[in-house]
């Protein structure tokens, strides 16, 4: 496998998980950051293993020839200029979720990148987690019968001071949206994956426990899904103390919930002998609340696999698992929900946006 120098463009806290992530590949390493704030910049060359240089605009970043894979770690709605002349400059793109705010934005970036002949990715990684593979291969494996109800809520909770400690924080601008956009995307995205395409989207927003946000910090939708399933998504960052998020998959053969990053029910018509695995996980179960209350709460080894996954597509030119059109769908799903919140109507899917 070849070596890949990862570049890192905005030097945030979620820089800080990338870095972590890539130092644990063998066959990655970070070799360049790029911030507008130089402090933040050394902060991550500090972190990586090696020498990782400073640059002073993304021009000498994009210049370097050890560079061949980016990271967009920018605020949500300043992902698509660095994306896109990252990806002219014949860099491969890894995108932190959202991919953009609106889909003419994610738009730019997945055309660029096609147009580069360079691979783009989007980090989601609560699809790598053992326990949401195994509920999808349950879902392929068709265990769940005929799919009737797919749910998915992220009721956490950030204190006002969440909001306040950062300019772009709880703006439409940069922010592109608030509880869905930010926090909930994640179960957003696995309840597409899971479920599949949506057909129509009804909803309502709020915001209820902040002030000085121009978003919602409370969400809930209704969803029904093109296979005939129904659905809601519930989304929050104003119930205290924040719960643990969750997911539950039903048919008319067996019912799955997920709670964080564990199966807490798993009940099916027909059993099978691996079953016994799950039973078995089930009962060692912490019940650890990753990121509800903290936004520094998660963990980097989802991170960690999607990257690894992202160099393998780049070495065997293939598809990452979460490519850019991929992460194009939470974007238009959480779009649809805005829209309809704001017309009081029922929103069809595809969504078209200038």
């Amino acid at each position: 496998m070849a070596q890949h120098g990862f570049g890192i463009i905005g030097c945030g806290m979620i820089a800080e998980f990338h870095t972590r992530a890539i130092n644990e590949i063998p066959i990655g390493r970070v070799v360049a950051a790029y911030d507008r704030a130089k402090a933040n910049a050394e902060k991550i060359a500090a972190m990586a293993l090696g020498q990782c240089q400073i640059c002073d605009d993304l021009e000498t970043m994009l210049a370097e020839p050890d560079v061949d894979v980016v990271c967009i770690c920018t605020p949500s709605g300043a992902h698509a200029e660095p994306a896109v002349r990252s990806a002219r400059a014949g860099k491969h793109v890894v995108v932190e979720k959202p991919l953009e705010i609106t889909l003419p934005r994610c738009d730019a970036i997945i055309e660029a990148c096609d147009s580069a002949g360079v691979r783009l990715c989007t980090i989601f990684p609560s699809r790598f987690t053992p326990a949401n593979i195994r509920l999808k291969d349950a879902i392929s494996g068709g265990r769940f019968g005929r799919l009737t109800l797919g749910d998915t809520y992220v009721k956490w909770w950030r204190n006002q001071q969440y909001y306040d400690s950062g300019g772009w924080r709880g703006t439409w601008t940069l922010d592109g949206g608030g509880a869905l956009m930010n926090q909930a995307i994640h179960n957003v995205d696995l309840l597409y994956w899971l479920m599949g395409d949506v057909d129509s989207i009804v909803a309502q927003t709020a915001t209820l426990a902040h002030t000085r946000i121009e978003v919602e910090d409370t969400a809930v939708a209704s969803l029904r899904f093109k296979n005939g399933a129904l659905g809601t998504i519930e989304a929050a960052t104003s119930a205290y103390p924040g719960l643990l998020k969750r997911t539950e998959i039903h048919g008319d053969r067996g019912s799955a919930r997920v709670e964080q990053d564990d199966i807490t029910l798993w009940d099916f018509q027909e059993k099978v002998p691996s079953d016994n695995e799950v039973f078995a996980a089930m009962a060692a179960i912490s019940g650890f609340k990753a990121g509800a209350s903290d936004p520094r709460g998660i963990t980097f080894v989802g991170h960690r696999d999607q990257l690894i996954d992202f160099l393998e597509a780049i070495d065997h030119d293939r598809a990452p698992i979460v490519d850019g059109r991929e992460g194009r769908k939470s974007v238009e799903i959480i779009r649809a929900i805005y829209q309809s919140a704001g017309s009081g109507q029922v929103v069809k899917l595809p969504l078209h946006e200038h």
